[in-house]
């Protein structure tokens, strides 16, 4: 069975997090957002930090406006949708997201690997026609067969 994409994005500055849930509602869901380590980019530097603390439930309008409307340099990233008006938990583990209202996670590791689980198999194959159309690297299916993820956590 299939549960996600992955794939990997350049190791430089970018707006990455918006390009690749451009075809995502943002504002729809409620976002949990890990406090993890990626910066603005202020004057060709880095700057301060993207995400500053871990937040719970950040609102799907201010995401897509820090996503979209900054330029940043992504080294661990850890963002998850819930539907709006859902409690929002930090999942830990590919079962606890498959019972959870959770119905996106969207992992960034060492600055250009990227797994994106995605609940919804329609919303799956547009994604990984979307990821293919920007010709990120090594894009491939993440399966029951070919997960060795134990964790839905960056760290």
């Amino acid at each position: 069975m299939k549960r996600g994409i992955q794939f990997q994005i350049p190791n430089e500055y970018g707006r990455f997090l918006g390009e690749i849930l451009k075809p995502i509602k943002i504002a729809d869901y409620d976002w949990f957002v890990g406090g993890e380590e990626s910066y603005l980019v202020d004057k060709d530097s880095l700057g301060e930090s993207l995400f500053p603390d871990r937040v719970m439930g950040m609102a799907g309008e201010e995401l897509q406006k820090i996503i979209e409307d900054n330029q940043y340099y992504l080294i661990f990233a850890n963002l998850k949708a819930y539907p709006t008006g859902t409690a929002i938990i930090d999942i830990e583990t590919y079962d606890d997201y498959a019972e959870s209202a959770c119905q996106l996670a969207l992992l960034v590791i060492d600055s250009c690997y990227v797994a994106l689980y995605i609940k919804d198999a329609k919303k799956r194959e547009e994604m990984h026609k979307h990821i293919k159309r920007l010709e990120y690297e090594a894009l491939d299916y993440i399966t029951d067969d070919n997960d060795v993820r134990d964790r839905l956590s960056v760290w």
